[in-house]
C-alpha cells in the first residue's frame, strides 16, 4: 500500500506541475501586449498563499514529503507570475495588487504559521493547519467559480483557458485518490471540490468553445461583417 500511495503520489507530483505552468501561454500573452487586460490577479495570490500553507502541512505531518515537494514547486511559479502582473497591470491597480500580496502571501500566512506552530502540538496542531489548509484551498477554487460565471454571461471562455480547466480535473482526480489511499481526509476535500469544478469547466468550454471571444466579435461589428456578437461559429476559439 505504501509503493501504491507513493506512485499516485509522485504521479500527482507530475500533474500537479502541469497545472501549475498551464497559465504560461496566459503569460506570455500578457508580456507580448504588454497588459493584463481583463486578466486577474486574484488566483495567482491565493494559489501561492495556498501553496505555501500546504508546504508547512507537507513538513508538519510525518510522511507527507510529496505535499511539500509539489507546492515548493507551485509557490515558486505563482511569484512569477505575480511579478510579471505587477510589471504590466495599470499603475493605478499596482499598489492593490501589491497590498493583497502583503496581507494574504505575507501576513496571513506568517500569522497562521506562527499561531500553529506556538500554540498546538502533534495530531492537533496537524488537523489544525489542515483546516486552515483546506480553507485557503476553497479561496482557491472560488477563482474557477469565478471564471464559470463570465463564461456564462460572456458566452466566452476566452479567459478561461482550456488547459487550465483539464489540468483542474486531473490535479483534483489524482490527489482525491491520493487522499484515499492514505486516508486524509484533509488532502481529500479540496481536490474532491478541484475535480468537480473541473468536471463543470469542461462541460462549460464544450458548451461555448465555438463562441467568439468578445473582443473579436466587436472588432468584426465595427467591419461591418455582422450585425450580432458572440454567434456560433463552425471554429473553435479558446
Amino acid at each position: 500500500m505504501a509503493n501504491t500511495i507513493f506512485i499516485v503520489g509522485v504521479l500527482g507530483n507530475i500533474i500537479s506541475s502541469l497545472a501549475y505552468l498551464s497559465p504560461l501561454r496566459t503569460f506570455w500573452r500578457i508580456v507580448k501586449k504588454r497588459s493584463t487586460e481583463d486578466f486577474s490577479s486574484i488566483p495567482y495570490i491565493c494559489t501561492l498563499m495556498n501553496a505555501i500553507l500546504w508546504i508547512y502541512y507537507g513538513i508538519t505531518k510525518p510522511d507527507s514529503f510529496l505535499i511539500a515537494t509539489i507546492n515548493g514547486f507551485g509557490a515558486v511559479t505563482q511569484i512569477v507570475y505575480i511579478l510579471i502582473f505587477l510589471v504590466f497591470i495599470s499603475p493605478r491597480m499596482r499598489a492593490k495588487t501589491a497590498l493583497l500580496v502583503g496581507l494574504l502571501d505575507v501576513a496571513f500566512v506568517a500569522a497562521a504559521i506562527s499561531f500553529t506552530h506556538f500554540m498546538f502540538q502533534g495530531d492537533v496542531r496537524i488537523d489544525v493547519v489542515g483546516f486552515i489548509c483546506d480553507c485557503s484551498s476553497m479561496l482557491v477554487y472560488a477563482s474557477p467559480l469565478a471564471a464559470m460565471k463570465t463564461v456564462i454571461t460572456t458566452k466566452s471562455v476566452e479567459f478561461m483557458p482550456f488547459l487550465l480547466s483539464f489540468s483542474i480535473l486531473l490535479n483534483g482526480g489524482f490527489w482525491t485518490l491520493y487522499a484515499l489511499l492514505a486516508k486524509d481526509i484533509l488532502v481529500g476535500i479540496p481536490n474532491g471540490i478541484g475535480l468537480l469544478l473541473g468536471i463543470a469547466q469542461l462541460i462549460l468550454y464544450g458548451i461555448y468553445h465555438r463562441y467568439k471571444p468578445l473582443k473579436e466579435a466587436s472588432d468584426n461589428l465595427e467591419d461591418g461583417l455582422q450585425n450580432e456578437s458572440l454567434i456560433p461559429t463552425r471554429d473553435s476559439v479558446s
